[in-house]
């Protein structure tokens, strides 16, 4: 039992199974030499021609009269359809003849793969047959297989329908078959498909290696499908192309669609010229917002809260760290809050009779002191903790005061009769401000003192006093005088101004307690209180400061005997001790008339020092 590879269908005998191939699928694959039909039978076929092409009818009758075989094979052929229909007419002619059977050549399988018609009928070079040890048929066989093949074929065209046989003789309109890669147009696909090989071909050269990685895939299937095909991705949008010049095509056209606009390269500058600036600035204004925050810190102006606030926090500190019962701590807290409420300073760190104690030792001791000058009593006031590190403006101004009520000329100006503390000095200041006093001034720390932390200095101090109607100058040494960046004429006006309270022709005494209060000394982060002036016998000048930064312990050893000689080392100052670059002294030099205090007040609008040099 023999079956058919094609269609599975199984036939007793070999000679059957031949002649089922080549009715069964053979000549199903029909195409008419001069036009475009095809998938009739060789009947139809015929009847087409005779028919359609009526003209052609005496070349086809020749081509059978030969009786070769049925193949004419020294006829050039111009395309696969050609050959083919050609030869299905001779072939068909030959065999309703009678005149000779199928031939050898036209039946032997080519390597076992399929049957070709013709030896140029490539179309049928795939088709899987079945294998046939025979080369020839029997005399027998072919004219039993011929008829039975031409009365099958007769029924065949006795059963269409006159639409069939008008489709049939009427010529088929061409088609015409556009190649994708170009303009060409072609007549027939079998024409087009070897153009566009052609194509692929050239593709395949001009690319190299890859026509040898393309034939191994045809070649062998299963390799393409293990090893992947290569992918080219674009470097603008990420598109995968399948080969180099499908990239080189698209990302020609990214290219092209950018040169369109004349000016995007022009733009495109223009555009990161102002992202960059952009940056720039907001690097800028990043960086001076930081360091703006670092003045606040710096000066007290950061809103951490101000005298009270630090001290709580100083406090719990200390009861967290075991400084301080928690008994201790509301005490405290107690006492500070009445301060607060009262205006007055608590005088924890206020240490008095230091100068009536510096009069006692000079009077004694230091014999090579040729004159010694000091101011009038003045109470010394330490930092404590509600005001460590921003607090010594305020400070050197409770000294000032503490001295002032000791002197009847000023002494009824003072709107308090004791020393106010630091949040009623700060709330002073803004009274100040709103009187007129130094505009300029009130709007550096927006016109607000109260519940923070901010320096004080000379100007401050000058406007207090100016509102209390206490007349006050502010001299400003605004550069070094001497070598090494010392200040002598900072020493030789501290001296003038000593000196006025005993003007005569008599020699000064040695040792002499002024009734002037003592002077405010502002330098660059810290300030102190000028209470008297040394002067040796080899002519050099010692101020001595009271300094806020020590501590109350430290001060108080001035007025032990046995300590003093020690301890007024650390208030003495010579010129090489003060090598600041600026310095500023605010004197107090009587009091304001009603009028000289308007005027004061109006001048404050554009404050300046008197500048030395």
């Amino acid at each position: 039992m023999l079956t058919c590879e094609i269609c599975g269908e199984e036939i007793m005998l070999e000679e059957d199974m031949k002649t089922h191939l080549l009715i069964s699928h053979l000549e199903n694959d029909m195409h008419c030499p001069l036009c475009s039909l095809s998938g009739v039978s060789y009947n139809e076929l015929c009847f087409h021609i005779s028919s359609a092409h009526p003209e052609h009818t005496a070349s086809s009758d020749c081509s059978a009269g030969t009786n070769t075989g049925g193949i004419e094979r020294g006829k050039p052929q111009t395309s696969q359809s050609c050959s083919i229909g050609c030869s299905s007419a001779a072939a068909g002619e030959a065999t309703s003849s009678g005149s000779s059977s199928v031939s050898k050549d036209s039946l032997q399988p080519e390597h076992n793969h399929g049957f070709m018609l013709t030896p140029d009928r490539r179309a049928l070079t795939h088709v899987e047959t079945v294998p046939i040890t025979s080369t020839t048929l029997s005399s027998k066989t072919k004219p039993e297989c011929v008829r039975s093949w031409s009365d099958a074929d007769a029924g065949t065209i006795s059963e269409h329908n006159k639409a069939k046989q008008k489709r049939l003789s009427s010529p088929e309109k061409e088609k015409l078959f556009s190649c994708p890669m170009c303009a060409l147009v072609c007549s027939s696909c079998f024409i087009l498909q070897e153009h566009v090989e052609l194509h692929l071909q050239e593709q395949c050269s001009a690319e190299g290696s890859g026509l040898e990685v393309f034939s191994s895939a045809v070649t062998s299937p299963s390799a393409s499908s293990l090893s992947g095909e290569k992918r080219f991705e674009c470097p603008m949008c990420s598109v995968n192309c399948s080969s180099s010049f499908s990239l080189q095509e698209h990302v020609e056209l990214h290219l092209d669609a950018g040169a369109a606009s004349p000016g995007s390269d022009l733009k495109l500058a223009r555009k990161l010229q102002q992202e960059e600036e952009q940056r720039r600035r907001e690097e800028e204004s990043q960086q001076e917002r930081e360091e703006f925050k670092k003045l606040q810190r710096q000066f007290g102006l950061d809103g951490s809260g101000g005298y009270r606030r630090q001290m709580e926090k100083t406090m719990e500190k200390d009861v967290a760290r075991g400084r301080m019962a928690p008994a201790e701590f509301h005490c405290k807290r107690a006492e500070m809050m009445e301060s607060l409420a009262s205006g007055v300073d608590d005088y924890r760190t206020r240490t008095q009779g230091l100068v009536r104690a510096l009069y006692e030792y000079y009077q004694t001791e230091c014999r090579d002191c040729v004159h010694v000058w000091l101011s009038t009593d003045t109470d010394h006031f330490s930092s404590s903790a509600g005001d460590k590190g921003w607090g010594c403006g305020y400070r050197n101004l409770q000294m000032l005061l503490s001295s002032l009520h000791r002197i009847e000329t000023y002494d009824p100006f003072l709107q308090e009769k004791e020393v106010p503390s630091i949040p009623q000095v700060q709330c002073m200041i803004e009274e100040a401000w709103k009187r007129g006093l130094d505009p300029q001034g009130a709007s550096h720390f927006n016109q607000k003192l109260q519940g923070t932390r901010a320096w004080i200095g000379a100007t401050e101090i000058y406007s207090l006093f100016t509102s209390l109607g206490i007349s006050a100058r502010i001299i400003d040494f605004h550069k070094p005088t001497g070598p090494g960046d010392t200040h002598p004429r900072l020493f030789d006006w501290v001296k003038e101004y000593f000196c006025q309270s005993s003007r005569s022709s008599r020699l000064p005494p040695r040792l002499i307690q002024t009734s002037l209060p003592p002077l405010y000394l502002q330098h660059q982060g810290h300030s102190r209180t000028v209470v008297g002036l040394e002067q040796k016998k080899n002519g050099s000048l010692c101020l001595l400061l009271f300094d806020p930064g020590s501590s109350p312990s430290d001060t108080r050893k001035l007025l032990s005997r046995d300590n003093i000689s020690r301890a007024i080392r650390h208030i003495r100052k010579f010129p090489s001790s003060l090598k600041q670059k600026q310095f500023q002294v605010v004197a107090v030099q009587g009091v304001l008339s009603t009028e000289d205090k308007q005027i004061s007040i109006l001048n404050s609008r554009t404050l300046r020092a008197e500048r030395i040099p």
